[in-house]
């Protein structure tokens, strides 16, 4: 539990780190002198909802009870149920088939590329700490 809210913490204060830089890109960036104060009040709030179910849900991959493939869709599914919903609802993504489809093989293909490279960084990583093993 104790990590749980340590995480959720980390994941909040992420979040609206960046929404701040984000708007404060966008102010120095597209020349706007006036924000939309409801348009900043809801994109913050999703991208600190982002920022907390980003960094609680690869809690999935630390349950030793769970196989690996286990965890990867507990994972993917939860992130994207989760993205969806609050994508749809703030209007991040426009709520037409096309679009959604869109996002969705984007997000597929952006997940895959993100295991893969996690899944081979931490398989060297464990074949590193073996190898010194044997060397002791």
């Amino acid at each position: 539990m104790k990590r749980f809210l340590i995480r959720s913490l980390v994941g909040i204060f992420f979040g609206g780190f960046v929404a701040v830089l984000i708007t404060n890109l966008n102010i120095l960036f597209a020349d706007v002198e006036m924000i939309d104060g409801p348009l900043f009040l809801k994109n913050s709030i999703g991208s600190v909802l982002c920022g907390w179910f980003f960094t609680v849900s690869p809690m999935y991959f630390e349950n030793r009870k769970l196989k690996l493939y286990q965890q990867t869709i507990l994972h993917f599914f939860t992130v994207t149920i989760l993205y969806f919903i609050l994508a749809l609802t703030i209007q991040w993504i426009p709520f037409t088939l096309t679009h959604i489809l869109l996002a969705f093989l984007i997000s597929g293909v952006v997940y895959s590329l993100f295991w893969v490279a996690f899944y081979l960084y931490f398989k060297n990583q464990a074949r590193k700490l073996n190898d010194d093993l044997c060397k002791l």
